[in-house]
Order: C-alpha cells, then sequence, then structure tokens
C-alpha cells in the first residue's frame, strides 16, 4: 500500500501527544480498524518521524483523524507540543 506523507503540528493531549491525519485511513487504503483497549479502536500503522520509525495508531476523535505519538518516540524523534513535523504514515500490521 501507498504511504501518505503529511506536515501536521503536535497537539499534546490528557493522554499522550497526536498530529491531525489529512485523510480518512479506511477510505485511503481500505483498511479497518481494530482494539487498542477498553472502548478505544483505531487504525494500525507504521510511522516516521524525524527519522524515527515507530508502531501506532490513528484514531478518529472530535469529527477528525488522529495520530498518536507515543511518549517513548517523543525524545528520539525531538518531538514537542506545538512543532511542525513531517510525519510518513502506511498500514501496518499490530500484533
Amino acid at each position: 500500500m501507498s504511504r501518505a506523507r503529511f506536515r501536521g503540528t503536535v497537539c499534546s493531549g490528557h493522554k499522550e501527544d497526536a498530529v491531525e491525519v489529512p485523510f480518512d485511513p479506511a477510505a485511503k487504503w481500505d483498511i479497518k480498524t481494530q482494539p487498542i483497549r477498553a472502548g478505544r479502536r483505531g487504525f494500525a500503522v507504521r510511522a516516521e518521524v524525524g527519522g524515527v520509525a515507530f508502531d501506532s495508531y490513528v484514531v478518529a476523535r472530535s469529527k477528525k483523524f488522529w495520530l498518536l505519538l507515543p511518549a517513548q518516540a517523543a525524545p528520539r524523534a525531538a518531538i514537542a507540543a506545538a512543532e511542525v513535523i513531517e510525519v510518513t504514515l502506511c498500514p501496518w500490521p499490530i500484533a
């Protein structure tokens, strides 16, 4: 499947940081959501930010799609809140 590249601003959330994804992963890649934890579903993706690759999820919130930025990826990729970052995404099976 094709990769998607975009720029977005890191938003800090009450649970984890995220960046808005400018498209619907289901429409772009014909993939389905999967359980993340109780009451939460998301699209499994492989992301790359600042040369650092990591597995994560794109979730729907407030009628938008958001890439969750794991806390352990932030220091390695030098991600900070309110920073504009380049993101590369592709679907990824997370077991």
